[in-house]
């Protein structure tokens, strides 16, 4: 179950008629030596913490460490609440999610890194969102967090989840793939499927720089985590209505690192470039002065 690319995940699971959850549930309870209950045990435990991290703030707003962000979430959810939301039901809980668990992180609060801190809030965000919207359970969204799970680790082994190494398409943009993976096989995808939309992903936020202001994560960090949701919604949107994705998840997690080595190191989380240094939002930064 040690698969070490898209296109042996994609295998093993034709091979054995299984999700890419069931496979790399297998791969957790082997390579970990663990049973299959302690297995579950661990990702619901993350799965709680995600779901705590993206409701709190949403209730009681928390200002950042460094003064940028705070509210946000609770704002989003009062302009849905009165019949203001532009986007849809599930577009509007899962960006009010993900900018929430961001407010938590920025705020010292407990969350998963899924996969980095930066990018947080969007595997939490849209699983949620696909939960409230459409009555999963509980064990439903632990088991596809395998899933996402899956993706994740593909890019870790085979190129980055840094934003300093590779640029916020490594954190943003691979957290994004993540969801709109798990999202497909919750929706009744397949594998190919799955793989295919994180594809997609990656694919419409290549080149997307790491530019935190003060060098903190939370402008525009949180602002971007908004915006991977949404194109993990739209990537699977995609995939499901039978759109190709021309270019592998092995080739275009290969691409994505080519493309992130060759950002500037300015605009790779070192806050020397970018948003960073515009002057307007430096002056209301905490952690500048």
């Amino acid at each position: 179950m040690d698969f070490k690319n898209a296109k042996e995940l994609l295998h093993l699971c034709e091979e054995a008629g299984s999700s890419i959850s069931d496979i790399m549930l297998k791969r957790e309870i082997e390579l970990g030596e663990i049973s299959e209950i302690e297995a579950l045990a661990r990702m619901e435990k993350a799965f709680h913490i995600m779901r705590d991290s993206a409701r709190t703030p949403v209730k009681t707003p928390v200002k950042s460490m460094g003064g940028l962000i705070g509210g946000e979430a609770r704002k989003l959810s009062e302009h849905q609440a009165a019949g203001k939301g532009l986007c849809g039901p599930i577009l509007e809980k899962a960006i009010t999610y993900a900018m929430a668990v961001l407010e938590t992180n920025s705020s010292m609060g407990l969350i998963v890194a899924a996969p980095t801190a930066g990018s947080a809030g969007i595997v939490p965000g849209l699983m949620l969102a696909f939960q409230e919207i459409y009555g999963f359970s509980d064990e439903q969204m632990i088991k596809v967090l395998f899933n996402a799970g899956a993706v994740g680790y593909l890019a870790m082994r085979n190129a980055t989840v840094a934003g300093a190494v590779g640029g916020c398409q490594a954190e943003v943009g691979v957290a994004s793939a993540m969801a709109a993976s798990a999202a497909v096989e919750l929706m009744g995808g397949t594998p190919g499927q799955c793989l295919d939309a994180a594809s997609t992903v990656l694919m419409n936020m290549l080149g997307l720089v790491c530019d935190p202001v003060g060098g903190l994560v939370e402008y525009p960090c949180q602002n971007r985590n908004a915006a991977g949701v949404a194109n993990s919604l739209i990537a699977a949107e995609m995939t499901l209505a039978g759109i190709p994705q021309r270019i592998p998840l092995d080739e275009m997690i290969q691409v994505m690192y080519t493309v992130g080595k060759r950002i500037p190191a300015e605009l790779r989380e070192t806050a020397m470039g970018g948003c960073a240094t515009a002057p307007s939002v430096c002056g209301g930064c905490n952690g500048c002065g």
